[in-house]
């Protein structure tokens, strides 16, 4: 199976993602970063090998990932999130799938946001780290997917931040603290298991990795 491009246009650029698609997927894991990831990334490849479709991409061009300052810019990641978004529900390869949004750090507050003005065509939010809160209390408040908040015990300010956030959320919500070192792939795959009500995608994504 080999990725096809997938490709945000900009004003002045582009932003570029890998999609993959197994035959028989049902579900859409979006991994979304400032810069770019490969598709081999190991998270990618265990959703992958497990039934999901996987779509890795970028958030910043290369020029705008040059500055540290960009990567914390809330609003302009929501609005490529949102952008994205609607390209995956144009395109004839993603539109049909459960969708997933996967985030870390800096780009999890915005994925909350993105989630809470598309209620409708996201299914769940997983975060790894980063400071949710900073969603805004509009977006907690309105998030309807179920979110998963994955956090190290060593980032007190992620679980601060997660803190306050959950006390204005009224979606279904779990948080799990992960240990040095620990693989988070298997957590997250089990956790969407329970919260996706796609029974086809529930059984296919229980059977062993080979």
């Amino acid at each position: 199976m080999l990725p096809r491009l997938f490709s945000l246009p900009l004003a002045h650029a582009s932003l570029h993602g890998q999609l993959l698609r197994p035959a028989a997927a049902c579900n859409l894991l979006v991994i979304a970063k400032p810069h770019r990831i490969a598709i081999n990334d190991p998270l990618a490849h265990y959703f992958v090998q497990a039934g999901y479709a996987v779509l890795a991409t970028e958030l910043l061009t290369e020029r705008e990932a040059a500055y540290a300052e960009a990567a914390q810019d809330t609003a302009r990641l929501t609005s490529r999130l949102l952008q994205l978004l609607a390209l995956i529900q144009e395109d004839a390869d993603t539109r049909d799938l459960n969708l997933i949004l996967l985030a870390s750090d800096d780009v999890s507050p915005a994925a909350v946001r993105a989630a809470a003005r598309r209620d409708t065509q996201v299914a769940a939010v997983v975060a790894c780290g980063g400071l949710v809160d900073r969603a805004g209390l509009e977006a907690l408040n309105l998030l309807r997917a179920p979110l998963l908040f994955l956090y190290s015990g060593e980032n007190v300010y992620a679980d601060k931040a997660w803190q306050r956030a959950q006390r204005h959320l009224s979606c279904p919500h779990d948080s799990q603290r992960l240990p040095a070192g620990a693989d988070a792939a298997p957590l997250i795959a089990g956790w969407l298991e329970e919260r996706l009500t796609c029974a086809v995608c529930t059984s296919r994504n229980s059977a062993p990795i080979l």
